[in-house]
């Protein structure tokens, strides 16, 4: 599971739901301790799934909401991964308040561009996806189309092409049905494909 691992922790540090017992017995203070072992976990998510300038002030509301749904956590599944699914609505939100469609410089955008997304829409495993987006130019061209998505279309388009989630496991981290977010999924795909090959027609047609 790709956001259920366990922090790292010193040996002399109480567990997770020792910390969460005494929190959610009065002592607020000890929640210090959770911020303090789950930041990378957090901003790890935060830093895949929003711009980066906005990771701060997501960051901070994820562990507001984890705070103030902390009695209703069960334990029955590792802190990190009640968190982790925390993070990633919390990034849902973000663009879902924020939405916006942005303009795109159409002489940035080449046909290598159409081969690159070709070539990571057939991609058929996660390491193949991961040496498909190594260059910059690919980074590009990926903003360029998650920047043009429903906030709905590009989380889960992220969670299961970027982060190599499951249909399952993106449903669990969002809180929708595996049906939903397998047919969202298949669309943002073909969307994907529309908006650069779209692009490239622009482009070609203003030369």
């Amino acid at each position: 599971m790709p956001h259920s691992g366990t922090a790292v922790k010193n040996r002399a540090e109480p567990p997770d739901s020792e910390i969460v017992r005494r929190v959610t017995g009065g002592e607020v203070n000890a929640f210090e301790l959770l911020v303090e072992r789950y930041r990378p976990l957090v901003f790890g998510i935060v830093y895949r799934h929003a711009p980066r300038e906005a990771a701060d002030e997501i960051a901070h509301e994820v562990f507001v909401r984890a705070f103030q749904s902390l009695k209703t956590y069960s334990g029955e599944s590792p802190f990190g991964h009640w968190l982790a699914r925390i993070a990633s609505r919390c990034c849902f939100d973000y663009f879902r308040e924020r939405h916006r469609r942005f303009e795109v410089p159409l002489s940035r955008i080449t046909d290598e561009h159409q081969k690159w997304l070709d070539d990571v829409l057939e991609a058929d495993s996660r390491d193949a996806f991961e040496r498909a987006v190594e260059s910059s130019e690919a980074k590009e061209v990926l903003q360029y189309a998650l920047d043009r998505l429903s906030p709905a279309d590009r989380m889960v388009l992220g969670l299961v092409y970027l982060d190599g989630m499951s249909t399952a496991e993106a449903a669990d981290m969002l809180g929708w049905s595996r049906v939903g977010v397998r047919v969202r999924a298949h669309r943002a795909r073909g969307l994907m494909k529309k908006i650069i090959s779209g692009l490239l027609r622009e482009r070609r047609g203003r030369e």
